[in-house]
């Protein structure tokens, strides 16, 4: 039988018992977490937002936000997993009915690389990259991967920054647009040297670049701080906006923690926009524990469109 039966089967029998799944399970899954109504928008959590409920094993993770209503998963790391952990995580997704949302384009170290500088190694490197997660994409069922350009280079003039940047993008989309998967650009709030800081830049890029391919992935927490007047500026952009992660500002935690109308946010996506796709759960729990996790999850069914 699998977990996932045996839980809601063991609820049943606990009631019938007069007694709570609590009850049934001590220290295990608390009542809480039996079969919940799916999300409308398409969050992804990420391995070890759960863990308390569901522990470190990542099937179990992933059986526990299926049960919750969650549709998807992002995993910035999974490049770094072994090939048989990254099988075992697409086999549970199919068995479960979710999609994979981003990976990270990591080529080992990417914050000591920048395709600014336009130096061959980094150009060469970020391609070679690209022809690995070809194969990781294909493995765990995914279509987007999360592409970082790397620090400003003070040396030069940013026009020159941005026609290497392109460049190397240019390289990268000719690998990833005939097996249809698409590097999403990802400007930052985390350092002010990053060369890729607001929605608007990455749209001028995305639009050199020209390709299917390379998109942008508009991370609502970094924009928020980097630039705000968020609703118009995804409008504005909106052409080449392919995925959205979530974040409240301030201090990264899930919707309803802080300063971003997320109610507001997700139904003009999803209403307005017509917006369909993944939205990422980036971010930290706002309170430790098991208590932190329920609060996660209602949190997000208080900002859920309707």
């Amino acid at each position: 039988m699998e977990r996932r039966s045996f839980i809601r089967n063991a609820a049943i029998l606990g009631t019938a018992l007069g007694v709570g799944s609590n009850a049934v399970f001590g220290k295990g899954f608390p009542s809480a977490t039996l079969k919940q109504p799916t999300f409308v928008c398409d969050f992804a959590p990420h391995f070890g937002m759960f863990e308390n409920h569901a522990g470190k094993d990542v099937v179990s993770q992933l059986e526990f936000m299926a049960d919750q209503g969650f549709r998807s998963l992002e995993d910035n790391g999974m490049m770094k997993r072994p090939i048989e952990e990254q099988e075992r995580i697409a086999a549970a997704m199919s068995r479960l009915g979710m999609h994979m949302g981003v990976f990270v384009i990591d080529g080992g170290d990417n914050w000591k690389i920048s395709l600014a500088t336009g130096k061959p190694e980094f150009k060469q490197l970020f391609v070679d990259t690209c022809k690995k997660a070809v194969d990781i994409a294909k493995r765990v069922n995914a279509k987007w991967m999360t592409v970082v350009p790397g620090f400003y280079e003070r040396k030069l003039p940013i026009g020159l920054q941005t026609a290497h940047v392109i460049d190397a993008l240019r390289a990268g989309a000719d690998i990833l647009a005939p097996h249809n998967l698409v590097m999403v650009l990802e400007p930052l709030s985390d350092n002010p040297d990053l060369f890729l800081r607001t929605a608007p830049q990455t749209f001028e890029i995305c639009k050199a670049v020209n390709s299917p391919a390379c998109k942008i992935l508009y991370d609502v927490y970094h924009m928020q701080r980097n630039e705000g007047n968020l609703i118009n500026t995804i409008d504005l952009c909106w052409e080449e906006i392919a995925y959205i992660q979530i974040g409240d500002n301030p201090g990264r935690k899930e919707p309803t923690t802080g300063e971003i109308n997320y109610k507001h946010i997700f139904n003009h996506l999803h209403h307005k926009k017509g917006f369909r796709g993944v939205m990422g759960m980036e971010h930290g729990n706002a309170k430790p524990g098991k208590e932190g996790e329920l609060a996660l999850i209602n949190a997000y069914r208080e900002v859920d469109c309707k």
